[in-house]
């Protein structure tokens, strides 16, 4: 009995043995086969589980929930690199170089990508030979896979190309370096899969402008503009072609001339425009200081704080200013825009006091007072800090006060810091029609119905090019304003605008009779803003 159970026991051995050498042999096949290769997999699966008939030939874009890529490499990517160039250390390979990726739709060139050098890590770009990265994910997986699609589809002119109808999806991917120039490497990896678009059929009803409803609080404009070209944008935000536009509201000369809602929106509704709130505390601070209970914006953070109290003390620190938190160059070191930065805003959140956060951060070591511009969201908060001592019965009490009630504006929310403070780092919700209030306040030079609210000084100044904004052109920062310009049929007008994230806008033009809204909740996506504007809105409402 013991032999036969023994015998039994070493078959079962043998045969998980041999389905382990079998699958195994699978796999080796299809990395030995797939060399070299981008295969394209719905589900995210281990290695050892990968197989053949895991690999699309096609996927239907509408549909689609998730799409991965993997894709095998010869040798690590740091071995590209050598390659690329003789001279320099491991360290430095790593730090200048990474992939290029170009994406090619019908065997034309749509999109071609160096990805940031900061993308991976440095084990996987020294070691790694086998990728598997996201680019549409249903779970929101963190990963640069994920923004490389997206930069695809909305700035590169992948929704573009991909038109109703069966398209081939080329990828091609190159080991890059940036020295003095960029030195770009053979291929290392390509894959072709069927696209398959199906839009959203839509009516003409659908799409037509609509209609201004009774009682908005605005006159109605009777100007003319390109119907057409409104429709064409409806149809596009309709087929989710612009995806997550909540609302469009245009005001000229002083008029109500669209007012458009979309995605389960109306005229109710009051949006997360995230940090367009930073704005208003532009605003309010511009009112204390004409009612005189903030001197200047050019008094520093020692009028306010005992800095020694706080963490990283510098005598530089001292003299910080308002205006330096207003222009974000304060020189302390937070960057929302860099993952690292001790005062990224992500690594605010999640501490029970945000003031303390944002003045236990260091200075920037190389900073002097004249300072680089880098967006830090936490400087914000020190801002709405010292309205809410300066001012009477608080932050949220004034602002009601000095500035919602006069523009009308009652309904509306604010979010709160862990103290229970308004939050002036974004997230103040109201409807589009206030948030053009808010916008039309600024285009009338600070007053509203005939009372001032708001100093001409004070608006000129926070609206206007006050620091040219790092790695672009013509793109200027003011008060907690952006600024920059549009050019259409060859003429450039200049705009200021506040901004959240999300597709969020409030756009005052200078030498156009135009305030313009945009609500949207494309939350940490490329959105479209840029080319409703451009392509749609501007050209169907200038003369």
């Amino acid at each position: 009995m013991k032999l036969q159970k023994t015998y039994i026991l070493l078959l079962s051995i043998c045969f998980i043995n041999s389905c382990i050498a079998a699958h195994k042999s699978i796999l080796q096949e299809i990395e030995n086969n797939t060399i070299g290769e981008i295969t394209f997999v719905k589900n995210v699966l281990p290695p050892k589980d990968y197989s053949k008939k895991d690999i699309l030939s096609s996927f239907d874009l509408k549909d689609c929930k998730d799409l991965n890529i993997r894709f095998f490499l010869d040798k690590p990517l740091l071995h590209y690199f050598q390659k690329l160039d003789t001279n320099l250390s491991t360290e430095e390979l790593l730090a200048k170089g990474n992939f290029q990726f170009s994406f090619y739709v019908d065997n034309t060139l749509i999109y071609k990508e160096n990805l940031n050098k900061g993308a991976g890590t440095t084990a996987e770009k020294s070691t790694a030979t086998v990728f598997r990265k996201p680019f549409i994910s249903s779970a929101n997986e963190d990963s640069w896979g994920r923004f490389l699609w997206m930069r695809f589809m909305k700035r590169g002119g992948g929704e573009e190309s991909l038109t109703e109808g069966s398209h081939s999806l080329k990828i091609e991917i190159r080991p890059y370096l940036e020295t003095k120039d960029i030195i770009t490497g053979n291929i290392i990896a390509k894959g072709e899969i069927t696209v398959n678009v199906i839009k959203p059929k839509v009516t003409e009803e659908q799409i037509k402008v609509q209609s201004i409803a009774p009682d908005s609080g605005w006159d109605i404009s009777e100007d003319k503009y390109d119907t057409q070209k409104i429709k064409e944008l409806n149809k596009k935000i309709l087929q989710e072609d612009f995806k997550d536009i909540t609302s469009i509201v245009v005001i000229k000369n002083h008029k109500l001339l669209l007012e458009e809602y979309f995605n389960g929106a109306d005229r109710t509704t009051l949006h997360d425009t995230r940090s367009v709130g930073k704005s208003f505390a532009s605003t309010l601070l511009g009112i204390a200081i004409e009612d005189k209970y903030i001197k200047d914006e050019n008094q520093t953070l020692h009028t306010f704080y005992t800095l020694k109290s706080f963490k990283n003390y510098s005598p530089e620190k001292e003299t910080v200013t308002i205006k330096d938190l207003l222009m974000m160059r304060s020189g302390i070191d937070g960057d929302d825009s860099n993952p690292d930065s001790p005062g990224n805003e992500e690594n605010m959140y999640p501490t029970p006091n945000w003031l303390q956060f944002a003045l236990d951060q260091p200075m920037y070591k190389e900073s002097t007072n004249d300072k680089k511009w880098s967006y830090y969201t936490a400087g914000t908060i020190i801002l709405g800090d010292i309205l809410n001592k300066k001012v009477p019965d608080g932050l949220e009490k004034y602002a009601h006060k000095k500035l919602f009630a006069p523009l009308g504006i009652q309904n509306y929310q604010w979010e709160y810091t862990p103290q229970k403070i308004a939050n002036t780092a974004g997230g103040l919700r109201m409807s589009s029609l206030d948030y053009a209030k808010y916008g039309q306040l600024y285009k009338n030079n600070g007053v509203w119905n005939k009372n001032k609210i708001l100093t001409k000084e004070w608006t000129q100044t926070s609206l206007a090019p006050q620091i040219e904004l790092p790695h672009t052109k013509d793109e200027f920062y003011g008060y907690l304003f952006w600024n920059k310009k549009y050019t259409i049929n060859n003429i450039s007008y200049e705009v200021s605008y506040c901004s959240g994230n999300g597709g969020n806008k409030i756009f005052i033009f200078k030498d156009l009779p135009l305030v313009i809204v945009i609500t949207a909740i494309a939350y940490n996506k490329p959105n479209e803003v840029e080319k409703i504007m451009k392509e749609y809105l501007l050209p169907a409402i200038i003369d």
